[in-house]
């Protein structure tokens, strides 16, 4: 009871039509909790996207790099990449990579550019303002960020036109909702007025457990119908496919996890409905 009184409870989702939710949306992947599956998220959804014959792009925006390398690049050996595009204005056609999906890559020289940026003015919009040169030729843009909430995160929910947060099911990853959407208040309010929480993503869901059931519970209970119908439940070859340097739909296509995320793309697309409870 104690989480459900700490959790703001945003507005409801309206349901829109395909054409409306698939228009250049810049979709952002955030928790500052890592380990929550919000790479493979943001990798296998933008995939189930293409599969659709939609227009792509993934820009990865963690100096960790893992999005990068699960598209089979080495960030190491990368010579041009995000940090470029934020700090030096390059434009960020020219660190797009094609892969699966067409990839914005990430090196660990991003670590640092929280740090540049910080001087810079309109700092906050760094990333929005390297995004207008490619916006028109994509339907999705979709962003995985660090886990943390700090001027990487922002720059990508001032560019986002919503937010969806990858979260695990167990008791402790649902605190973390309470102070994302606190940032999220703040950058409504003084920098994207309309940025908001789009869906919230059960992962790593284990329908044997009891502490696994009681947590999407919780969810429910607090957000409603934020919470995503599609529960993404952790098999082998999920585990498998990034050190393969391949989005699950493609390492095993008629697989439980890529079935999980083909489901959840109709869902971003189609707008979520109430979910029945038993």
């Amino acid at each position: 009871m104690g989480l459900m009184r700490l959790l703001p409870r945003p507005n409801v989702r309206a349901h829109t039509t395909i054409e409306e939710k698939s228009l250049q949306r810049v979709i952002v992947f955030a928790n500052q909790k890592g380990g929550v599956a919000k790479t493979t998220t943001t990798l296998n959804l933008a995939v189930a996207f293409k599969e659709q014959g939609f227009r792509v792009l993934v820009v990865d925006l963690d100096p960790q790099g893992n999005l990068t390398m699960s598209q089979g690049m080495n960030p190491d050996s990368l010579e041009r990449s995000m940090f470029d595009v934020l700090v030096h204005r390059l434009p960020i056609s020219e660190i797009i990579h094609t892969a699966e999906v067409d990839v914005a890559v990430s090196s660990i020289d991003l670590a640092g550019a929280e740090l540049a940026l910080s001087s810079m003015i309109g700092r906050e919009r760094a990333l929005e303002k390297a995004l207008v040169e490619v916006r028109d030729s994509y339907d999705f843009i979709m962003i995985d960020t660090p886990p943390s909430l700090g001027l990487l995160t922002i720059n990508a929910f001032v560019a986002a036109t919503g937010v969806i947060v990858p979260v695990q099911c167990e008791y402790l990853s649902l605190r973390g909702l309470v102070q994302l959407e606190n940032t999220l208040a703040m950058v409504r309010e003084n920098l994207n007025a309309d940025v908001k929480i789009e869906g919230i993503l059960p992962t790593m869901f284990d329908r044997r457990t009891l502490h696994s059931r009681e947590a999407v519970e919780i969810l429910e209970e607090s957000f409603g119908d934020l919470v995503f119908k599609t529960r993404i439940r952790k098999t082998v070859r999920y585990a498998e496919a990034p050190v393969k340097g391949q989005s699950v739909l493609k390492y095993d296509p008629s697989g439980t996890a890529a079935e999980g995320y083909r489901d959840l793309a109709k869902e971003v697309l189609d707008g979520a409905k109430p979910r029945e409870h038993a």
